[in-house]
């Protein structure tokens, strides 16, 4: 009875994002709150909201300090030379955008952090993607792709839960893996180059300066640089319309974000790129917890660069509203993994399908475990999936002659749709900063996601590591 209440709260609450019946943050409270009564213990509905709470409050945390850190970077200028490189590589020709959108995503995914990766590339892309009219769910999904590939890095999460499940080394599952995941991130861009080649037919090859013709955009300093004239009154250069003045040129021009914008802060550009780079290396290296490294860096963020007590107001107040929307996503979701867990139902969907699986795949458990994965990563946390099933597969597998660590490795190719999972805190930074809605993205995402999966599994069995 659990497994089926299980697989129709899933099912419902994806059905009616999807059709847009409800908004994302209302699908993950109360579906999971009448599920709860359903299975007889609604009593206990409290007692599983403050467990999934206090689970994901750290990374509530986290994302929140983190949202507002890089946002400031993205104020004051830090990551302007980044996106006039993609500019100076992307001209306005939206396949070489989409392109460069996997590009982007899996060069930032290094550092580990899905958010940081999603926060960069919506920051440098969105501009893009907005002056040119093109699909925002085409970017949403290939940063997620990208990232979900790259998140199999021993840094990243899932390989190291592997490794800790089933007592392995990181490295013997990663790197006998990095020939397939090669070849899950080169079909990652070759789908970009096949989205972007429709996105080109879609609305063609502009100019630059027929891009420029577009209306300025006015969203925060996410906005069109130089969508005016060259003589900008920002800059003082006149009060008129400037119809008659002569147009910017490309590398003034078309810069993606704001180069007037009041928030720059040139002379202590070498400070914030030093003070990010200690940043990541603190949280690579685990110096501090995550939530504590962002925490102190937002601070120390706002306090130098806007010292003024109104400026640092106005800095926060400007991205209160992907804040909010993150943070409200994140507890919302606590409210349906906690659900999901407290009641047993989770648990239940996963003795299910273990127990199902035919007595003659035992020899091809790898192949199974690979398959499983990329359905169980996306309905249920990276945790549970690692902790509570890849140790049942493992055990199965070794009962027919299979390594565990070819277990281990097979696991793992369930990650290019697992970030894109609602049950991901990341996944909702992407689609807030990129103002797209959920529903729109998963739709868009999933079977692409879950082809990039199998052509990993597919790469790792041909060349005999799986």
């Amino acid at each position: 009875m659990l497994t089926i209440l299980g697989f129709a709260m899933i099912a419902t609450f994806l059905v009616l994002i999807m059709l847009k019946k409800m908004s994302p943050i209302a699908a993950l409270v109360l579906i999971p709150a009448l599920f709860c009564v359903f299975v007889g213990k609604g009593a206990k509905l409290g007692d599983y909201v403050i467990d999934g709470v206090t689970s994901l409050a750290p990374t509530a945390a986290m994302l929140m300090f983190a949202i507002v850190y890089f946002g400031v970077m993205i104020d004051v200028g830090l990551f302007d030379p980044v996106v006039r490189g993609i500019l100076r590589f992307c001209k306005a020709d939206p396949l070489r955008i989409v392109v460069g959108t996997a590009l982007l995503a899996a060069t930032v995914s290094l550092d580990g952090d899905g958010s940081t990766t999603f926060m960069i590339t919506v920051s440098a892309m969105y501009p893009l993607y907005k002056r040119l009219k093109m699909s925002l769910v085409v970017m949403t999904g290939v940063a997620a792709m990208a990232n979900g590939v790259m998140n199999t890095l021993p840094w990243g999460g899932p390989t190291a839960r592997a490794a800790t499940a089933l007592k392995l080394d990181a490295s013997d599952i990663f790197v006998p893996m990095i020939p397939a995941l090669a070849v899950g991130l080169l079909f990652v861009v070759a789908l970009a180059y096949v989205l972007g080649r429709r996105e080109r037919n879609r609305l063609g090859v502009l100019t630059l300066d027929e891009a420029l013709v577009a209306e300025r955009e006015t969203e925060t300093v996410l906005v069109g640089a130089g969508a005016g004239t060259g003589k900008s009154p920002a800059r003082g250069g006149g009060s008129g319309s400037g119809t008659d003045a002569e147009p910017p040129g490309e590398d003034e021009a078309f810069q993606g974000l704001d180069p007037h914008r009041d928030t720059l802060r040139p002379r202590l550009y070498w400070f914030n790129a030093a003070l990010t780079v200690v940043l990541l290396t603190a949280m690579i290296m685990e110096w501090l917890p995550i939530p504590v490294l962002f925490l102190l860096g937002a601070a120390l963020a706002l306090t130098v660069n806007f010292p003024q007590m109104p400026d640092q107001k106005a800095r926060i107040a400007a991205h209160a509203e992907n804040v909010l929307n993150v943070s409200g996503m994140v507890f919302a979701a606590a409210v349906f993994t906690g659900v999901l867990q407290g009641t047993g139902m989770v648990d239940h969907m996963a003795e299910w399908l273990v127990g199902n699986i035919p007595d003659g795949m035992g020899p091809h458990m790898a192949l199974v475990t690979g398959v499983l994965s990329i359905p169980l990563t996306y309905f249920m946390s990276n945790d549970g999936f690692y902790f509570g099933i890849l140790p049942v597969l493992a055990e199965a597998g070794q009962a027919h002659g299979v390594p565990a660590v070819e277990i281990a490795r097979a696991s793992i190719v369930g990650q290019p749709l697992h970030m894109s999972s609602p049950l991901v805190p990341a996944v909702y930074v992407l689609v807030g900063m990129a103002k797209v809605e959920f529903g729109d993205h998963t739709r868009f995402v999933v079977k692409w996601a879950a082809l990039t999966s199998l052509v990993v599994l597919g790469a790792g069995i041909l060349f005999g590591i799986i």
